[in-house]
């Protein structure tokens, strides 16, 4: 399940860099490339902090494809994404709540203590879309006052907690990724940001 999460994970931050690309005027290439270090940024950054080297994107070409297909993804739907009001940041927060669990899990698998796991859970979710913004010339939304890592941090906790009290994997993975979406997508739908929180 893990796998797919991650999969899915890097399929909708792909799309996200792929749009914010055509948002850009980015051709196709420009967009792949966007979408390419969205999808795999914090996974990138993830894989260099613990060691496990070459980071995954360079061992499996399903990344690539991945970012292909959200690239034609992009473009094919793009009068549909043109009429969904901030649809960037609205994939980003179905990524967010995919990686948070991704990053958390990997850094269990290497024996990490909580803390460390939930900071790896946070880069994993927000370095790709960092990334994504700087290339857009952007200030990004990590560095704003939106409930960005916010997010991720209270899903992190809610992870680690259900952890603890011994909830079924399946259901701590949909749970915690739910937490982290409802609370990034009611950010965005009632404009709270960070001063207001």
């Amino acid at each position: 399940m893990l796998l797919l999460w991650d999969i899915l994970g890097t399929f909708v931050f792909c799309v996200s860099g792929a749009i914010a690309g055509r948002q850009n005027q980015m051709d196709w290439f420009g967009m792949f490339v966007v979408a390419l270090v969205t999808g795999t940024g914090g996974g990138m950054l993830r894989s260099l902090l613990i060691g496990d080297l070459p980071p995954a994107f360079l061992k499996d070409p399903i990344y690539f494809i991945v970012a292909g297909v959200a690239t034609v993804v992009a473009v094919v739907g793009a009068n549909a994404w043109s009429r969904m009001r901030r649809a960037v940041s609205v994939m980003d927060a179905l990524g967010l709540g995919l990686f948070v669990v991704t990053g958390i899990r990997v850094a269990q698998a290497h024996d990490l203590p909580g803390w460390a796991a939930l900071a790896l859970g946070v880069i994993s979710a927000t370095f790709g879309g960092l990334l994504r913004d700087v290339i857009r010339n952007e200030v990004p939304l990590v560095l704003r006052k939106e409930i960005y890592a916010t997010a991720c941090i209270v899903g992190g906790l809610a992870l680690l907690g259900l952890d603890a009290l011994g909830m079924p994997e399946e259901s701590a993975l949909i749970a915690t990724t739910g937490i982290v979406v409802i609370i990034r997508l009611l950010a965005i739908r009632y404009a709270i940001h960070q001063s207001e929180a």
